[in-house]
């Protein structure tokens, strides 16, 4: 097993079917967070009907989740990002006369840089470990906390907030929960196989060739432990 660590990762898109990248868009952290936390939220129509003397909660949807993660960016020269053992590919981080201004505006332009032709926000994948997150930047703070004597930062912490996301095709099977083709979406575990899966939700496994496809999955034999697939529903499912 190897040893070498691996870095959260953002990667931004200009599509919601996450398949146009942006260019150099793609940003690895410099350290990883200790923790991340998830927020989930019931929306609920509380309106009084008419003739009624007091209103019924009722459930409406759930929005999708929110994930919030703190950044650290350091140009003091305190942290050496090591490279794989036995190579000469360790990078430390100090200052090169614009602290950690360079730093933070790639950052930028991967989850918080404006989409022109679409006139939202990037679409980000968020991928470390189990962790798999889809969705866009909705808020972030971003707090200076060592300077040089003219004033230029060495030190900084962004605290981000991301709204979860789930594509238009997928979003009506969700909400439509009465529907028999209700979507599923299935986290992996260990000894799951994309044929498996796909006979535990449809009753067939014939299906995980198209699901393999729709998830953009080019080895269905090895699938990652923690990984979300989407299975979409088809037609003609017994």
């Amino acid at each position: 097993m190897s040893g070498e660590l691996i870095k959260l990762q953002i990667k931004a898109y200009r599509d919601e079917q996450f398949s146009d990248e942006v260019s150099e868009g793609e940003f690895k952290t410099l350290l990883n967070p200790e923790n991340y936390t998830f927020k989930y939220k019931i929306e609920q129509n509380e309106e009084q009907a008419s003739g009624t003397s007091a209103s019924a909660t009722r459930f409406n949807k759930a929005l999708p989740e929110d994930l919030d993660l703190t950044f650290v960016f350091d140009r003091t020269g305190v942290i050496t990002d090591y490279g794989a053992a036995g190579t000469d590919d360790d990078k430390t981080y100090k200052d090169e006369g614009r602290g950690v201004i360079d730093d933070i505006e790639k950052f930028k332009h991967v989850i918080f840089d404006y989409n022109g032709d679409e006139h939202r926000p990037n679409f980000l994948i968020i991928s470390w470990g189990s962790l798999l997150f889809k969705g866009t930047l909705s808020e972030m703070d971003i707090t200076f906390k060592l300077f040089k004597p003219n004033g230029t930062p060495l030190r900084a912490q962004a605290q981000a907030k991301f709204k979860g996301f789930v594509e238009d095709n997928l979003r009506v099977a969700f909400e439509n929960n009465s529907s028999p083709d209700l979507t599923h979406v299935r986290t992996v575990k260990e000894g799951d196989t994309l044929p498996l899966m796909s006979f535990r939700i449809y009753g067939d496994s014939k299906y995980y060739i198209e699901v393999a496809r729709i998830n953009k999955i080019t080895n269905f034999r090895k699938l990652n432990v923690g990984q979300r697939i989407f299975f979409p529903p088809f037609e003609n499912v017994s």
